[in-house]
């Protein structure tokens, strides 16, 4: 089946990360520059692409009027490697790929895109990895980015100490998944990661702050896109939907 919207690529040559960065943007087939549209960014790009089904089911939900206005924007990586440097809060390069996000993606959409120019309606999409980046980007810029889609975060005490000294981040809208299987994933960083019992305590810390908050334990879910493909629907609803 072919897709009804318009898939676009742009590259951004870095000056944070000292390289070529390629955005692949997909509008909607209503896109009009006389409307204004929430832009989603999505670490993973490709994959959220692939594997998500995500412009798929932007047609879908497009068409039905369940979600407003919304752009997609995916970035991916290189390998797992580079995916661990630029995504993890220690990894070598996750500073550079902050200001990357913040000084240049962002200004780079609001320029091309009719967007909002808003924090409450430009949001962060990311699974495993690319979910702690999302949630760790967001608490620290909640003014640039309001809204959160966290698909089986990697959750570390770095990211719950993060969120635990995390201000003024009440009015973030944040939809969070996590796989009742998910107690022993194998991970760049070593094998047999539990990533149920942390995220479990990330859901204690995020219902204390007073924000806007989605929390879902999949049944029998388990670290991999079969799962996170078959709840996407539900996540771009509850984030985007009219």
């Amino acid at each position: 089946m072919s897709r009804k919207g318009k898939m676009l690529e742009h590259v951004i040559n870095s000056i944070y990360l000292e390289e070529k960065m390629t955005l692949k943007i997909y509008q909607p087939e209503s896109f009009s520059p006389l409307y204004k549209y929430h832009i989603c960014i999505m670490q993973d790009g490709n994959d959220y692409y692939q594997m998500g089904r995500v412009a798929t089911f932007s047609d879908k939900l497009h068409d039905d009027a369940e979600i407003e206005n919304t752009i997609f924007v995916g970035i991916h990586y290189k390998d797992r490697y580079d995916r661990l440097k630029k995504y993890h809060p220690l990894g070598e390069q996750y500073e550079a790929y902050s200001k990357f996000l913040m000084n240049e993606v962002v200004p780079f959409l609001d320029d091309i895109l009719p967007s909002y120019h808003m924090g409450g309606t430009r949001a962060l999409m990311g699974d495993s990895l690319a979910g702690t980046l999302a949630l760790t980007m967001a608490i620290k810029y909640p003014n640039t980015f309001g809204k959160v889609i966290i698909q089986s975060p990697l959750v570390d005490e770095i990211v719950l100490e993060a969120v635990r000294n995390a201000s003024n981040i009440e009015a973030l809208d944040i939809y969070h998944t996590i796989g009742i299987s998910e107690t022993s994933v194998d991970t760049t960083n070593g094998p047999n990661v539990d990533f149920l019992t942390p995220n479990r305590q990330l859901k204690e810390l995020l219902e204390q702050k007073g924000l806007t908050y989605h929390y879902k334990e999949i049944l029998d879910g388990e670290h991999t896109w079969k799962y996170w493909q078959k709840d996407m629907v539900n996540a771009l609803k509850a984030i985007f939907g009219e």
